[in-house]
């Protein structure tokens, strides 16, 4: 057992070539957050930034996975569920490692999971909520796809796409972690969908999304048709063949009872 586990948040920062800012997020996470635990979890990063996570982690709050190689965002997070979901973490959040999002608000994510909420999402699209040092045309590709998103998937929320989140464990017990397969913008609109549709109580919170301090954006015109693709393909399941989404199962509920 990790010092301090069965209780608190476990924050899960995937991480590639982020050794310049890695060390400052933690840091500020815990200034925030004092209890908080940290997963890093790096894909064989070239530029050191396994290393820098090994020193992180001569404080108990913070742990290492080394993968062997650049697996993908969404895998990352599964695994960090996994282990928030073994490990008897109450919350699990997922939060970049570059700086673009800010640890000084994870106190807004708790709050509202405090309240009853069972995925709380840090929304740009929202009044407070704010996005810095990006050009225009970024802008519109996010503003746009999380527009495709809401009228394909008939979502409500108001930033889908957004990766700096909390599930409370519960309803994450009730997702089918083995069946999730997108990545990057598709394994946000996925899992935040997916609980949607199961019932769980959402809020959405404004948050303030800042360009990365450093390195390149991992961004990529694949990543963007990755998520289109599956949005559509949901969208047209949605309508025409429901009975082909995933759904609650008897196991996911007994997975998610608190006696467990």
């Amino acid at each position: 057992m990790h010092e301090g586990e069965g209780s608190g948040a476990l924050i899960v920062m995937p991480t590639f070539n982020e050794a310049r800012t890695l060390a400052e997020m933690v840091q500020r996470v815990h200034g925030a957050l004092p209890g908080a635990h940290v997963l890093v979890i790096d894909d064989a990063s070239p530029d050191g930034t396994g290393e820098v996570a090994d020193h992180l982690a001569r404080d108990p709050r913070v742990r290492v996975m080394h993968r062997s190689g650049k697996l993908g965002l969404g895998t990352a997070y599964v695994a960090g569920f996994r282990i928030a979901l073994e490990d008897g973490y109450s919350w699990v959040i997922e939060m970049d490692s570059d700086a673009s999002h800010q640890p000084e608000e994870l106190e807004r994510l708790l709050a509202a999971a405090r309240e009853g909420a069972g995925l709380v999402i840090g929304t740009r699209w929202m009044a407070g909520g704010d996005v810095q040092g990006w050009p225009r045309y970024r802008r519109w590709i996010s503003r746009t796809g999380t527009r495709v998103a809401r009228a394909a998937l008939r979502s409500r929320l108001l930033d889908i796409t957004s990766g700096f989140r909390l599930i409370e464990r519960s309803w994450l017990a009730r997702l089918d972690l083995d069946g999730v397969t997108s990545q990057g913008y598709g394994f946000q609109v996925e899992t935040a969908w997916t609980l949607e549709r199961f019932g769980c109580p959402i809020a959405e919170v404004p948050m303030t999304f800042t360009e990365r301090a450093a390195g390149r954006s991992k961004m990529s015109v694949g990543i963007v048709f990755e998520a289109l693709g599956r949005v559509l393909g949901w969208g047209w399941k949605l309508r025409f063949a429901p009975e082909r989404l995933p759904s609650v199962t008897a196991e996911h509920l007994r997975d998610a009872s608190p006696d467990r």
